[in-house]
């Protein structure tokens, strides 16, 4: 292959998507509530998902991480189908981590230990041999003097910390994240935002679904409003929030911004 038609290639394989979403439609009984998305995210980009509650959002980052089957449509990860009838999903699921509003924390269980345990069980390695990594990333968010604390023992804002440390752990390619605010005290909400803001500086794919308006605006690559099981209209923060196209898009930011329910960002 002649040197100008390597190059040709490389340059195409950088600026495949890392992850792809293609006509994806979700159902539940008769309730259509993903409509045929169509989503990429190249490597290291920050999108955000807007829109109202039950939009259909939280089931979107649910099929990307093949906790929904999709009804009909494509899931690429790295141009690899991975929405395949039959495909083993804890390998994927290896690759693509998600945070929950939820803790999901095991109470009986130190934050060390809630963070290695799935680590430990998937590659045999023990919680001793594991605990100078795990040290590392909760130095890294600002629990590093917590790592033998009990859930009932942090705040809201350290537990969901420490949900997204267990994540990581994993050492996911792309990082999904529903809502990871919504259970936490507004003086909270900013300690978790933060970490999400230094993944971004490290280039971690992402796909954020949030209610966080500031946030989306200050911090996302892209911003993707979602209405009834579509993807209204995106592009990047600064043209969807100052200059929305979409008349839904425009109706829902008025109302929000209007409610005064947004937090900025600190």
């Amino acid at each position: 292959m002649m040197p100008e038609a390597r190059g040709k290639e490389a340059e195409g394989a950088r600026e495949k998507p890392k992850l792809s979403l293609v006509g994806v439609t979700k159902t539940f009984g008769q309730q259509a509530v993903l409509r045929g998305v169509n989503l990429d995210a190249s490597k290291g980009e920050m999108v955000c998902l807007i829109g109202p509650s039950g939009s259909g959002k939280s089931t979107l980052l649910r099929c990307i991480n093949l906790l929904e089957p999709i009804d009909e449509g494509f899931v690429y990860l790295d141009g690899e189908d991975i929405s395949e009838p039959g495909l083993k999903p804890g390998p994927i699921r290896r690759r693509i981590g998600i945070v929950f509003q939820s803790f999901n924390l095991f109470p009986h269980m130190t934050a060390l230990a809630n963070v290695t345990l799935a680590p430990r069980r998937i590659h045999g390695r023990s919680e001793r041999e594991m605990r100078p990594a795990a040290e590392a990333l909760f130095t890294r968010f600002g629990l590093g003097d917590h790592l033998d604390k009990y859930p009932d023992q942090l705040s809201g804002g350290q537990q969901q910390r420490v949900a997204i440390i267990r994540a990581l752990a994993m050492q996911p390619e792309v990082m999904l994240f529903d809502e990871i605010t919504s259970a936490l005290d507004p003086e909270l909400v900013g300690e978790v935002l933060d970490v999400l803001r230094q993944l971004r500086e490290d280039g971690m794919t992402m796909v954020i679904a949030t209610h966080e308006m500031a946030f989306a605006r200050d911090a996302a690559d892209r911003v993707c409003f979602i209405d009834e099981g579509v993807i209204a209209e995106q592009g990047p923060p600064e043209a969807i929030f100052a200059a929305p196209k979409n008349r839904r898009t425009q109706s829902f930011l008025r109302r929000v911004l209007r409610r005064g329910g947004v937090h900025e960002a600190p």
